[in-house]
């Protein structure tokens, strides 16, 4: 009987601490406490090591080099800022004044001029264009990937690496410790012996013993001399390529920019070499990675970061804030769709009031759970009038946002809970009609090999199928 009061009393203290610390984020407290409930011996330490935690977020702040605040009269001076609605294009935003300052407040990059979108739709169109635009290197080729694989797109890019590396161009090169914890050493070591410098971001080990597991670098930069870089959702792998027989095709959107956005990429590149390698870039060395350039473009785009070097979470704002004013359409692509409570309410009330939601998930997926997960939102939301297709020509892995004729977004940034609150995420918010015109034919032409759900036939799944969405929905808040 004395045992039992013991572990009694250890399970409630465990239980009052996920709850006490997890007190801003209710969702997420019940995700844990499901988890001590299965597994009472493990859980709690598992919350331990991998629970996002307040005071680390403001430790990860606080070793940030947040080199933008100190040169930010510079930037400020070369970049061309959209400070006002009546310079957006078209006068779009004449009548969405809120949306317009809360985009220019989110975070540390404003809207620029001066700048040039390419969008990229998957691996066979993105990957030579990178690999052309990296040849062109001159001073300085930074590259940061959340997946980069030891296969043969992987050895393409490691040889311009190395080539550019051998002709004196400072190359830095940052990947995910979890996400691209299979390269091989050897992999790895003919870059640095070519004076690659090479850095893991939060190696699983390290992030494990310092509680920052859990914060993964989901980003995939690319920037070629402070002139041109990517952005999307393509990591360096053959599977990009369609090339692994079990997911076949790999449905995937990157941008390619120039101009005053390309700082605000550089901008975030520098602040996470920082973290990873802990070297201090010097006020002198800003000259070279921020050149001043000549207006190349005329479109309005915007960077936006977010992660726990963030003070807000940017992409998740700009998300609601743009799904609420939609009066025409909002046509989202995601591969894993866990949205948070606002999101969740603002994509049924735009529904109901008559918007044009359309969403695409994959049919299938690269993870059972999560896909459970993401279905387990698809009946509320069918009820209120969203309509959800799935996905079938092979795995659809593009994280693309469309709102009326006002934005989009192509980025790293998955439509889940985890993208918004705890990776390091990067999206680029797009305002020209040639770039959203574009994205609308992919969205359109992956509608043509999607199938629609329907909502009587999904409402007859097999109780099992309902019981294992409403496990998983209770971790979502996780996934």
């Amino acid at each position: 009987m004395f045992w039992l009061v013991i572990i009694l009393i250890i399970f409630i203290f465990q239980a009052a601490t996920i709850l006490i610390l997890e007190f801003r984020n209710p969702s997420k407290a019940v995700a844990w406490l499901f988890i001590l409930f299965c597994v009472p011996p493990i859980g709690f330490v598992v919350y331990y090591f991998v629970a996002q935690d307040f005071n680390k977020r403001k430790k990860v702040r606080k070793a940030g080099s947040r080199i933008f605040r100190e040169i930010r009269e510079t930037i400020w001076e070369q970049a061309y800022i959209v400070e006002k609605a009546t310079d957006m294009p078209e006068n779009r935003f004449m009548h969405q004044q809120r949306l317009f300052n809360l985009l220019s407040h989110l975070s540390e990059s404003p809207i620029t001029g001066c700048s040039r979108s390419r969008v990229l739709t998957n691996g066979r169109e993105a990957f030579p264009a990178m690999l052309k635009e990296m040849e062109k290197a001159k001073h300085h080729l930074h590259v940061e990937f959340y997946i980069f694989r030891d296969d043969a797109i992987s050895t393409k890019f490691q040889e311009v690496m190395i080539r550019k590396a051998q002709e004196g161009v400072r190359v830095r090169f940052i990947c995910d410790g979890l996400g691209s914890h299979k390269m091989s050493r050897g992999f790895i070591r003919e870059l640095q012996d070519a004076g690659v410098e090479f850095h893991y971001f939060l190696p699983p080990l390290i992030a494990t013993i310092d509680r920052r597991v859990n914060y993964r670098n989901h980003r995939k930069i690319i920037v070629v001399d402070g002139r041109v870089g990517f952005v999307g959702g393509i990591n360096v792998g053959d599977d990009y390529l369609g090339k692994y027989p079990k997911i076949g095709f790999w449905r995937d959107t990157h941008v390619q920019l120039e101009g005053d956005a390309v700082y605000f990429l550089q901008n975030t590149f520098l602040n996470d070499w920082k973290l990873a390698s802990g070297e201090q870039i010097t006020k002198s060395q800003l000259i070279d990675l921020f050149p001043p350039h000549i207006c190349s473009g005329q479109e309005r785009i915007q960077i936006l970061a977010s992660g726990p070097d963030q003070d807000w979470d940017a992409i998740q704002e700009m998300c609601f804030g743009a799904i609420s004013v939609a009066c025409d359409r909002i046509y989202i692509t995601s591969p894993y769709f866990i949205p948070d409570p606002a999101l969740y309410e603002a994509l049924k009330t735009a529904a109901v009031s008559g918007v044009d939601v359309k969403i695409i998930i994959p049919y299938q997926s690269d993870s059972r759970l999560v896909h459970l997960a993401s279905v387990s939102y698809v009946e509320e939301l069918l009820l209120a009038g969203v309509e959800f297709y799935q996905y079938r020509k092979g795995f659809i892995h593009a994280k693309v946002m469309i709102v009326d004729e006002l934005l989009a977004t192509v980025g790293t940034a998955n439509m889940d809970m985890r993208s918004f609150f705890c990776n390091f995420e990067l999206t680029a918010v797009l305002f020209e009609s040639s770039s959203m015109d574009r994205l609308v034919a992919d969205f359109e032409r992956d509608l043509s090999v999607s199938s629609k759900i329907d909502l009587k036939v999904f409402q007859g799944r097999s109780r099992g199928q309902k019981g294992a969405e409403i496990l998983s929905r209770m971790l979502s808040p996780l996934l």
